[in-house]
């Protein structure tokens, strides 16, 4: 056993700590992710490839949940995800030419032999430009994303280096309209599986986004923690508390909760005998009572989620829940902060329905949060430029911030302002939310490139 890994274990009076929060407070270990590098597995053929993509995750992560489910027994703390991102599979399609429908079937046939929840990595890098590889792979979305049930796809369009590419922006937003149109059955559910990124991490543990990054080991463990319930009840009692006082009492509670999941990541990377990567700090609410962002940002003194005041508490709990968990483990990584999906927290959903909170509200906040725009039912009649619209929005607030932004919307084909969209599960429901419908479309159509600001080139 490893210095490194005899110090965390000296240290678990910290880490125990958390175990009487599972039942009171929520706590949970998101999802426990294992990234596998294919490009070994490319052969002559098409055919030849899927079925060596099949058989190695299938070789390699077929104990992965057998492990994680030993650690929940053994540690008493819940794993609710065990996932896999693989390469972008533009990489492998680029090298082998023909339709990437095969490696879509592949990923989801091998995923479920091997119990896993869901596989990212359906995705292309698209943010300098698109190779025929990238082009097949994205026409391929709509139709992979209908067929198959636990495959996810993520496509990046800009980053702060590159800039915005508007061409795949465009595509983009026609992409996720197709793709609710072949998924109309499940009220657009595709659309759930299909995030758009700017500046997007190549060590994401979560789902839609994460995809197996060109610089990662063949194989690695990432976590991804969750806990606002942890976090809401420890500033629940702060009534007369000042700012820096609370921000304090969220930095303790993300130590703890950061403890938890490194020892996790750590057992379970030693257990499968790969690397551990990163622990991702991001709190992940749920729509179950007591599990919800919103609560901590109305526990800091709002109304509802949307009033005045709603980035600048977001912006102390980001931060706080950043030099917390960086000072529990110093292998952070993936998206680490706050995830605001409004399907996903039922602090958001009130705050929808009500009309406290507005998309425009909702994209101010995504200068602070982790991601962007996450789980929002929008009218299903709004056009691909507007959705392309909201890409280029979050892309820009991405790439000059130098911070990751998304887009993951669900036009469900008949769908009205008002009207509540159920997908079930951890994915929740949403009301549909009014958006903007002045045109852009002229503005979209123009393409090319959005230029990377100045403050991009660091060297």
């Amino acid at each position: 056993m490893s210095a490194h890994h005899n110090e965390l274990f000296v240290n678990t009076d910290d880490i125990l700590e958390t175990i009487d929060m599972v039942e009171r407070m929520r706590l949970d270990i998101r999802t426990v992710t294992m990234g596998i590098n294919l490009l070994p597995c490319i052969r002559p053929t098409v055919d030849q490839t899927a079925r060596a993509i099949y058989a190695h995750i299938v070789d390699t992560a077929g104990n992965l949940v057998t492990v994680c489910e030993g650690i929940e027994r053994e540690l008493g703390i819940p794993i609710v995800n065990k996932r896999i991102s693989v390469t972008p599979i533009a990489f492998v399609a680029s090298a082998t030419g023909g339709d990437p429908l095969h490696y879509a079937r592949a990923l989801n046939e091998a995923a479920r032999d091997v119990g896993v929840d869901f596989i990212g990595g359906y995705s292309a890098l698209t943010e300098k430009g698109l190779t025929d590889g990238e082009r097949r792979l994205i026409a391929s979305i709509p139709e992979a994303l209908a067929t198959t049930d636990i495959v996810c796809s993520s496509v990046n369009v800009g980053s702060s280096r590159a800039g915005i590419n508007m061409d795949a922006v465009k595509l983009m937003g026609e992409t996720v309209k197709k793709t609710a149109e072949l998924t109309a059955d499940t009220h657009a559910l595709g659309c759930a599986k299909l995030v758009i990124f700017a500046n997007a991490v190549s060590d994401n543990p979560f789902m839609a986004g994460a995809f197996h990054g060109m610089e990662e080991p063949d194989v690695v463990i990432n976590v991804g923690v969750s806990g606002p319930g942890v976090v809401d009840k420890a500033i629940g009692s702060l009534a007369n508390a000042t700012m820096d006082e609370v921000a304090t009492e969220i930095k303790r509670a993300a130590f703890k909760i950061t403890r938890a999941g490194q020892l996790v990541g750590e057992m379970a990377a030693e257990r499968l005998g790969v690397p551990f990567g990163i622990v991702d700090l991001s709190l992940a609410p749920t729509a179950e009572v007591g599990d919800s962002v919103a609560a901590i940002l109305e526990h800091m003194g709002l109304e509802q989620v949307g009033a005045h005041g709603t980035t600048a508490a977001l912006a102390v709990l980001n931060d706080a829940v950043k030099k917390g968990g960086l000072m529990a483990c110093s292998r952070i990584g993936g998206l680490s902060g706050s995830f605001i999906p409004v399907s996903e927290d039922k602090g958001m959903i009130d705050a929808v329905t009500s009309g406290s909170l507005t998309i425009q509200k909702l994209e101010a906040m995504t200068a602070i949060c982790s991601v962007g725009l996450d789980m929002i039912a929008i009218p299903g009649d709004t056009p691909a430029s507007t959705i392309a619209g909201m890409i280029a929005d979050e892309a820009a607030i991405g790439i000059m911030n130098h911070k990751t932004t998304a887009v993951r919307v669900i036009p469900a084909p008949g769908s009205q302002v008002g009207d509540d969209i159920d997908f079930g599960g951890l994915l929740g429901h949403a009301p549909v939310i009014d958006v903007n419908t002045r045109s852009c479309a002229t503005f979209i159509n123009r393409g090319g490139f959005i230029p990377a600001p100045t403050h991009g080139f660091r060297n």
